[in-house]
């Protein structure tokens, strides 16, 4: 396994400065985080031309890119024209949101098996992320979604099973789907908070991806809005530090 940072960590900054941000931070894999609502890098910027921000990348940063993340849904027109820029960038795994409660599961298969035909012509990876509010707050319906869609895959964010109306719940049963992760500290009523004060067992939650024989990447994930004061590059450091000793 190996450790990566999501450019949300800095989404309140512009992309280009989050890429400065976890240089200095001393990771070396960044994760590019995109939402059409946001000032920090929309999918509708990337998807327009592929090449264009292939060379805005690669002049932002040395880092290497391991993912994409897209906060919304996106049309199959412009996720084929994302599939190309992941291409591009010889990344192999998209994360994308899972419809929101109350979508129903047919209409729910047919968009994902729709974008996952996209995603397997380019040879990329297509999951969904664990999320309260979104179909997948059930770890037993993101199970069912991935079983119905041969070849998907979850980004498990324990933090949304810790703190959400399943924290009494075991997921243990989405281990098998998983195939990329999102990391940061959590308590069962607070999504995030300073590493070391939370519930999140990264130690249980490692050795269950490697019975899985997991070998991708854990993605520190902070949310800038939920920093209530803390020292973000500090934050930053210690979940690194602490990853990367109880993955070694």
């Amino acid at each position: 396994m190996f450790v990566a940072a999501s450019s949300r960590c800095f989404s309140d900054e512009s992309f280009e400065v989050s890429c400065e941000r976890l240089t200095d931070l001393e990771y070396d894999k960044i994760e590019i985080w995109m939402d059409e609502e946001s000032d920090h890098l929309k999918p509708s910027e990337v998807s327009r031309s592929p090449e264009d921000f292939y060379s805005r990348f690669r002049e932002a940063t040395r880092l290497t890119p391991i993912a994409f993340c897209l906060e919304n849904d996106i049309e199959p027109t412009a996720f084929q024209s994302l599939c190309k820029a992941a291409k591009q960038l010889r990344i192999a795994q998209i994360t994308i949101p899972a419809s929101p409660l109350g979508t129903p599961f047919n209409s729910e298969i047919d968009r994902l098996k729709a974008l996952l035909k996209i995603a397997s012509r380019d040879g990329i990876r297509l999951s969904i992320k664990t999320k309260t509010g979104q179909l997948t707050e059930d770890p037993r319906t993101a199970t069912e979604l991935c079983q119905s869609v041969k070849g998907l895959g979850l980004t498990l964010d324990p933090s949304y099973y810790t703190c959400g109306p399943y924290s009494n719940t075991s997921y243990d049963m989405v281990f098998p789907y998983v195939c990329h992760v999102h990391l940061r500290d959590s308590t069962s009523d607070q999504v995030q908070v300073p590493v070391g004060l939370g519930e999140i067992d990264y130690s249980r939650m490692i050795s269950m991806l490697e019975r899985q024989n997991y070998h991708q990447f854990l993605s520190v994930e902070l949310l800038p809005s939920l920093l209530n004061g803390v020292d973000r590059a500090l934050e930053l450091r210690k979940l690194r530090m602490l990853l990367e000793s109880v993955v070694i």
